[in-house]
């Protein structure tokens, strides 16, 4: 890469997320594998703090079951809790995530666009106030533009999603793995088809300063699972495999009766 080059892609690209993510309508599908349950939607991949303080983000309108929104927190001794504006648990994050939890629990969790890339997400208790700024580089535009346009079936060879976590490791973001077993037991792939950095953040969580983004030398994890190094926004989907077919159509029959409406809060 010649000098030029270089500084073309360090140039920060003008993002316009807001206009992408907000109001997206709730659907009620089905996996595009067989044999699958998924989510599709957006959030914050991870955000390691200086603090010791990791943040994540779940906003997934659509999925198997219902429409919800997860706030992820790890504190500094390791503790990870994960809170769920939906109308269950079971059919939520927790799902897959939360045996490696010492908390699961409701709360309200609001999502405020203030500019096209930055994001207030809020939530009552434990409370939370939390404002992050996405960007991305032209290098890693041109990189999100190559792998929107890949089919899901690209992510089926594991060369394939080998090649997407050695890419993920240049760009900083650790030694990511997009398939593997959840603490669940579940084996699921996660597809992000868009990545932004988020090195622009502030958060308080139950009125503690979180204090800096930071790039870690080592991946949080939460159970076996890790999360990037680094700050990212991630625009995609996931899929699992079913592990009891009687209790996913089970699930599916009791949740038809609503699509839950993100901001409701509780079952």
């Amino acid at each position: 890469m010649t000098g030029a080059q270089a500084y073309l892609a360090g140039v920060m690209e003008m993002l316009d997320l807001s206009s992408a993510l907000s109001d997206v309508p709730p659907v009620r599908g089905r996996a595009p594998w067989p044999h699958h349950e998924y989510v599709k939607g957006w959030g914050v991949f991870g955000l390691p703090f200086d603090s010791g303080h990791v943040l994540a983000l779940r906003v997934f309108p659509e999925n198997c079951f219902g429409p919800y929104r997860t706030l992820w927190h790890r504190d500094p001794n390791g503790s990870w809790s994960i809170h769920v504006d939906g109308p269950r648990l079971d059919t939520a994050c927790p799902r897959y995530y939360g045996a490696a939890c010492d908390h699961t629990g409701h709360a309200r969790i609001g999502l405020t666009w203030t500019g096209p890339a930055t994001l207030r997400v809020t939530m009552d208790s434990p409370s939370l106030d939390w404002t992050l700024t996405a960007s991305a580089t032209r290098l890693l535009g041109l990189l999100n533009g190559i792998s929107g346009a890949l089919p899901p079936a690209t992510w089926r060879p594991r060369l394939l999603v080998r090649a997407r976590e050695r890419l993920a490791r240049a760009l900083g973001m650790g030694d990511l793995q997009l398939s593997g077993t959840m603490p669940s037991g579940h084996t699921g792939t996660l597809m992000p088809e868009r990545m932004y950095f988020v090195d622009d953040s502030h958060a308080t969580f139950d009125g503690v300063d979180l204090g800096r983004p930071v790039r870690l030398r080592e991946n949080p994890r939460i159970g076996e699972v890790p999360l990037p190094a680094r700050g990212v926004l991630a625009i995609g989907q996931a899929v699992w495999e079913i592990r009891d077919p009687a209790e996913y159509e089970r699930t599916r029959t009791e949740t038809a009766r609503y699509l839950a409406v993100p901001g409701e809060g509780g079952p």
